[in-house]
């Protein structure tokens, strides 16, 4: 299509009119969420090592092309979604006290790790971080990232209100409350917890960090 300009002489100037690329291509968020759900539920059905972009594609109702216009290889889709769990992060918890955002937190972090897929996911994923330096770094940083800023956020609750002293270290303190139930969770594998379990895992818990 042309579109008719005027020059400075005042005649009439002839232009093609500016076209979008052809064949460029308009990514659905729908497709794309799709398929990263799949990832989950096939890292969970076979593992990494057994996943494949076509059982991918096949679980999310796409073809491959669909797949490898968004990520190259299967290696980038994982560490895309793994990625991805660290900036979803938890809410934080706001009881008003110490020991009641520990629980709370604890509650919230048992549920998810002892889902289904999560409780599958997560120990294959450190199995391959072993072999894998990128998915070790992106695994580390969504365990990381997932529970520094909610921790954070109740030591400077529980600092504000005077239950720890002002300047509590930020990453021992993390090592203190995520550490115990990563282990029994994730490590361990333990079905089902105690009863009692988390009210004495947040007392506990407390009073560690009270003593830093």
């Amino acid at each position: 299509m042309l579109v008719r300009m005027t020059t400075n002489a005042g005649q009439p100037e002839t232009r093609p009119r500016r076209r979008s690329p052809a064949g460029a291509a308009v990514l659905r968020e729908d497709v794309t969420e799709a398929i990263r759900a799949a990832v989950f539920e096939e890292l969970a059905a076979v593992g990494y090592a057994r996943m494949s972009i076509e059982g991918i594609a096949r679980r999310a109702g796409v073809g491959k092309t669909a797949v490898y216009r968004r990520w190259r290889s299967k290696l980038h889709l994982v560490l895309d979604v793994v990625s991805a769990i660290a900036v979803m992060g938890l809410p934080a918890p706001d009881t008003g006290s110490l020991e009641g955002d520990l629980r709370l937190l604890y509650e919230v972090t048992s549920r998810a790790l002892r889902h289904p897929v999560a409780s599958q996911i997560l120990p294959d994923l450190q199995a391959e971080a072993a072999r894998n330096p990128e998915i070790a770094e992106a695994l580390q940083k969504a365990l990381e990232q997932g529970q520094d800023g909610v921790a954070s956020s109740i030591v400077r609750a529980a600092e504000q209100r005077g239950e720890l002293r002002v300047g509590v270290d930020d990453e021992l303190a993390l090592d203190i409350i995520s550490g115990p139930l990563y282990w029994r969770s994730v490590v361990v594998r333990s079905p089902k917890l105690p009863k009692g379990y988390l009210d004495a895992l947040a007392r506990a818990t407390a009073e560690a960090l009270k003593a830093l």
